[in-house]
């Protein structure tokens, strides 16, 4: 754990204290300012500036119908029930939970419906959506080795996870547990484990951590590809390694982001959230307003404010099910290097298309870099007879676009998979099969 370039994306764990500190507040007094006598120039012994005026008698009117306190009362009850109508439709509109709750079960003398139809509003569905998650989430704690030649153990840091198998099975960040010599994972109820890492993806920042364990509490996987723009989002973590499980939230405020971290490597295909994001969350889960994990909270941005990046779970899902399967992690690999097509691409190269992968490797002004080979040499793409120019329209049916970009779309593919790609070359469409590969380690996305 050396020291590492300058980026401006930090993940946000690395050295969070790990210790509880309780603090010392100075007491509150509540106290008044000691009566004073009054002065002396506030009283007058002076007689008034002028006699009494006499006043004619006021004969009593009788009193005319007119609206009185209940009225009143009525009109101000529907304006705020109007007002409030006013608000739970914006909320509606602005995509606020329609679901059918099942009550709990309820004491002797009381009696319910089978299930009721509620709206939900935006505070009630972060509610339970935290209670239903926070008990899979934990706090790790890790101790590594010096990477100096005095050797020894470096100072704790503290990141979170999130237990997706009740046998104890835990996906993190992979920032949070590299070169670790000793993992402790603390649970929401208190308990502690020892941890040991499974594995460590090859392709983003995720890693698999194992802890001895059953019957443990678990959260429910979501679909990231379903993600909007806008929607709600929950972070829950450790945030400074002290304040174990705390809820924070947002909104998607983008998809498809790359990044470049502090030890200089990419990380593609993020999830942008302005939900709170602090050193010590990283590895903790992003979920959406019912509950479902969406993304794995791995980086903040340096500069500013409520930049958050959370991994796809998608992108997550493939090696958790390796783990599962007692499989070590691995990636697929199609060996060939691309640029995304977008529509500003398309019009200056001319493409035939306004999607796609571009297998070409060009520079900032669009112009093919001399010496880089797009196919690389007895790779599977090579094998397969996909040749530089060409545009890959289509992985397995998926279309290729910026939103379902070709690295993304291949993650959820295994190594040793055949799939389906469909291409343009010149003015034909063309279908071949590709066999995938392993990733090598340490390629860069």
């Amino acid at each position: 754990m050396t020291d590492r370039p300058h980026s401006d994306f930090d993940p946000v764990d690395d050295t969070a204290p790990a210790p509880d500190r309780a603090y010392d507040w100075e007491e509150t007094r509540a106290y008044s300012p000691v009566p004073e006598p009054r002065p002396a120039w506030t009283r007058s012994d002076e007689p008034p500036l002028r006699d009494p005026v006499d006043r004619p008698a006021v004969t009593p009117v009788e009193p005319r119908r007119t609206a009185g306190a209940g009225t009143v009362l009525v009109a101000s009850l529907i304006a705020a029930t109007l007002a409030s109508g006013g608000t739970f439709l914006a909320l509606d509109a602005a995509g606020v939970l329609d679901r059918t709750v099942v009550p709990s079960p309820v004491g002797a003398g009381s009696t319910v419906g089978s299930n009721q139809s509620v709206k939900l509003t935006e505070t009630s569905a972060i509610i339970e959506a935290a209670a239903k998650v926070g008990p899979a989430v934990v706090r790790i704690v890790v101790e590594g080795t010096d990477a100096s030649a005095l050797g020894g153990v470096i100072p704790e840091g503290v990141g979170s996870g999130v237990i997706y198998d009740s046998r104890g099975w835990i996906l993190t960040n992979k920032h949070v547990v590299t070169d670790s010599a000793s993992l402790v994972v603390e649970l929401k109820d208190g308990r502690e484990f020892a941890g040991r890492v499974y594995g460590i993806d090859t392709l983003t920042d995720l890693a698999i951590v194992k802890i001895d364990a059953a019957e443990l509490p678990t959260a429910p996987i979501g679909d990231s590809g379903e993600l909007r723009v806008g929607q709600l989002t929950i972070a829950i973590g450790s945030p400074l390694g002290t304040y174990s499980n705390t809820v924070t939230s947002g909104i998607v405020s983008a998809t498809g982001r790359r990044i470049q971290v502090e030890d200089g490597s990419f990380i593609s295909n993020l999830i942008q959230t302005d939900a709170a994001i602090n050193p010590g969350n990283s590895g903790g889960p992003l979920i959406d307003a019912i509950g479902n994990v969406i993304g794995i909270n791995t980086a903040v941005a340096r500069e500013g404010n409520g930049i958050g990046f959370a991994i796809p779970i998608n992108i997550a899902r493939p090696i958790m099910q390796q783990a599962l399967a007692g499989a070590e992690l691995a990636r697929p690999y199609i060996g060939l290097r691309f640029m995304q097509i977008d529509a500003q691409l398309a019009i200056d190269l001319r493409l035939p298309v306004s999607a796609g992968a571009l297998v070409r490797v060009l520079d900032q002004d669009n112009k093919p870099v001399p010496g880089e080979v797009p196919v690389i040499a007895n790779g599977p793409a090579a094998q397969a007879g996909i040749q530089e120019g060409d545009i890959i329209v289509a992985i397995e049916g998926v279309a290729i676009d910026t939103e379902h970009p070709l690295d993304a779309v291949l993650s959820q593919f295994a190594p040793g998979q055949t799939v389906t790609v469909d291409l343009t070359r010149g003015s034909s469409r063309q279908r071949l099969s590709v066999m995938l590969g392993t990733r090598p380690p340490n390629l860069q996305p």
